[in-house]
């Protein structure tokens, strides 16, 4: 028969290391480097058939699942399409390739190319009648802050002094 304080004092020693190890596990960040350094905001232009567009893409990316989705805005028309697909990691970065839809679910193109430093470099294939028929390079860098200027501090209002009854 076992005695009740080496019981108590295994028991103990068990929930410490449980409740340790949780403790630790609290601190790990949900992303990985290579996730907060390739997701973000992206600007720039796509040259193709009809001229110089100009696209933003805001992207996320799943290391661990190779997954990559966001949204990616044609700032000419202000046509938005969700984009959701396959993210891997390449060297100094990563590479996605990704659909683009409207509405939820009416496929509208493509996009593949590798994120590198702060640059996008790809391909964005648009599809009319179920076929990639428009084809752009996009080139487009992260932003990484604020482009407008820092506003100003208003200057305080001048006191008048207040006459004082004698």
């Amino acid at each position: 028969m076992f005695s009740p304080v080496p019981l108590r004092l295994l028991s103990a020693a068990a929930l410490l290391t449980a409740l340790t190890g949780c403790a630790l596990g609290a601190y790990i960040s949900p992303t990985t480097p290579l996730e907060r350094m390739v997701g973000g905001t992206y600007e720039g232009i796509g040259v193709g058939g009809t001229g110089r567009v100009p696209y933003r893409l805001v992207l996320s990316v799943q290391e661990r699942e190779g997954r990559a989705s966001g949204v990616m805005t044609n700032l000419e028309s202000r046509k938005a399409y969700a984009v959701s697909g396959k993210f891997q990691r390449v060297e100094n970065g990563g590479g996605i390739d990704v659909g683009l839809f409207e509405e939820g679910n009416k496929y509208r193109g493509t996009l593949r190319g590798r994120i590198t430093g702060n640059r996008f470099s790809g391909v964005l294939r648009t599809v009319l009648l179920g076929r990639e028929l428009l084809g752009y390079n996009v080139t487009l860098e992260k932003q990484t802050g604020e482009t407008s200027p820092a506003p100003t501090p208003a200057l305080p209002a001048p006191v008048t002094p207040v006459p004082t009854v004698p």
